[in-house]
Order: structure tokens, then C-alpha cells, then sequence
């Protein structure tokens, strides 16, 4: 499958069959809008100032967002799935937003989109970018002078590993090439436990694992593919950090939870970083 319109379509396909599932073992999410320590840290007071959530998802984090940091959030997935359950969220919680289900890409080529102070990024979002370099020049046109690009994400190291849970490198590290998962998106909220879901319903209420019908493609895009797609594309690098855990997400059974809800690798292994945060600026002239 060569055509980006065709993976777009696949993945929104997978995804949509996917978030319906991770999001019946949710429990009630506008009761628990909560944010990590980093990217309250990254983001700061954004009272008054608004805010752009790309690949959103069900926008738990984007709601969490406007009621912890006060911006103004519009938040853009593929998934109709994930933008039904932003806005039903978004009703629920009585936090205003708005939400738009669109390819990313055909949402940062319209004409006279409105300028933004902050560009978010997060989880999980990137590798399922068929084009990085068109996605740092989007970014870069939405943004006003002296707005931000945030992202924190899972480093990419750990999209070499194999699925099988025992840190053999299977997949490339960078260069972009796509990867078939051929069970399409899995249940990644269901295998992470308490580490995704601040209140997850009840053991005998949590659905089944699935199989989801529809394949999935992501893209294997390294540490400096993503940095220099934004930095090529005008931004102003102003913070890169990597950190020796990810937040919320067990990848693999082995992981170990500490407080916070944070995952360290298993310690036989040596130290591997697990998340990253950037942080770009657009010049002012």
C-alpha cells in the first residue's frame, strides 16, 4: 500500500474500531481530567491563549488541558469514534472545547486556518505521520510569531522491538519505512492497566481482548527525523529532553509502575530512553 490516502484510510478504520473498545474500559473520564507533571511543565499558564491538539484521540488530554491550563483547545483526530467521544466528554465535563475529525493533512491545508498560540503533540501521535516534513511546515503556517510546537512522546526506541515482549530489535529505528500491523491498533489501554485510566471500571466489566479486523500502518521515524522535520520547517529548537520512562503505557509485561504512573524498563536491562519532550518556537520576524 503505496498511496498516503489509502493509509490514512486503513488506519482510520483500525482506529475507529480500536477506540471504541479502549474507551469502554475507561470508566467515567470527566470525572479524572488530570495531566502529567511534564507537560503541565512544558506547557505552562496558557490562560487566554489558544491551543491546537493534532491526533487528539478521544481528547482526555485536550479537555484536561483547558480545565488545568486554561487555554482555548480545538482538537483534530481521523478517528470518528475518538471525536464522538471528545465531544461527548466535552458535554459531560462541561469544559468547553472544540473537536474536527479529519486526516491531519487535509486539515493543515486549508486555506485561512486560524493562528494559534500552541501546537500540541502527544503519545503516540507521530508515527502514524505518513509525511514528517509536511507536517512541520503545517505546523509552522498555523503557528502565530513566538507561538509553540509542544510534543511529548514515546521514544522511538521502543518501535524497534519485536511485539513477542522479549526486547529482540526487530524494525528499523528511522528512514520513515512503514510498518504493517497486521492486528491493526491494539488494546494498548487495556494492557497498561491503571498506568492510561485514572478510574478504569470494574475487573468483571472489562471488555475482552479483541482482535481488531482492520490493519494498521505506522511509520518508524527516529529522534533527529523528528526534530529536524520541525527545525527545517522555520522552528526555533528551544527544548529536547529524553527521559529513562514513559508515562502511563506498558508496552511490555516486564515494564515496572512507580508512583506517578510512570514505566522503567525491567532492570536487567540497561538504561533505554523511553519518552521525549521538544518544545520549538516560531520567530517573531
Amino acid at each position: 500500500m503505496a498511496n498516503p490516502e489509502d493509509i490514512h484510510e486503513a488506519n482510520r478504520k483500525s482506529w475507529n474500531y480500536a477506540t471504541a473498545r479502549h474507551n469502554a474500559q475507561k470508566g467515567d473520564q470527566a470525572k479524572f481530567l488530570t495531566l502529567f507533571p511534564e507537560e503541565s511543565a512544558l506547557l505552562g499558564d496558557l490562560s487566554g491563549k489558544s491551543l491546537i491538539h493534532l491526533l487528539c484521540n478521544s481528547g482526555q488530554d485536550t479537555l484536561s488541558i483547558a480545565k488545568h491550563l486554561g487555554a482555548y483547545v480545538l482538537g483534530v483526530d481521523i478517528s470518528d469514534e475518538a471525536i464522538r467521544a471528545a465531544q461527548t466528554l466535552s458535554t459531560e465535563s462541561g469544559i468547553e472545547a472544540k473537536f474536527v475529525r479529519s486526516d491531519i493533512y487535509a486539515w493543515l491545508d486549508q486555506p485561512n486556518l486560524p493562528s494559534v498560540d500552541v501546537v500540541f503533540a502527544s503519545y503516540g501521535a507521530l508515527l502514524w505521520l505518513s509525511d514528517l516534513g509536511r507536517w512541520g511546515q503545517g505546523v509552522s503556517r498555523i503557528l502565530k510569531p513566538g507561538g509553540r510546537l509542544v510534543v511529548i512522546e514515546f521514544h522511538p526506541v521502543f518501535d524497534i522491538f519485536d511485539d513477542e515482549g522479549n526486547w529482540t530489535a526487530a524494525f528499523d529505528y528511522m528512514g520513515g519505512a512503514m510498518v504493517e500491523e497486521s492486528d491493526g491498533v491494539g488494546d494498548y489501554v487495556g494492557t497498561s492497566g491503571n498506568g492510561l485510566v485514572a478510574n478504569p471500571v470494574g475487573a468483571d466489566e472489562v471488555v475482552t481482548p479483541y482482535e481488531n479486523p482492520h490493519p494498521a500502518y505506522s511509520f518508524s521515524w527516529g529522534l533527529a527525523e523528528r526534530v529536524m522535520a520541525t527545525v527545517e520547517a522555520g522552528l526555533q529548537l528551544t527544548h529536547l529532553q529524553e527521559y529513562p520512562y514513559c508515562n502511563g503505557w506498558k508496552a511490555f509485561p516486564e515494564m515496572e509502575e512507580k508512583p506517578g504512573r510512570r514505566l522503567y524498563l525491567p532492570p536487567h536491562m540497561p538504561q533505554l530512553p523511553l519518552m521525549y519532550s521538544l518544545v520549538c518556537e516560531k520567530p517573531l520576524r
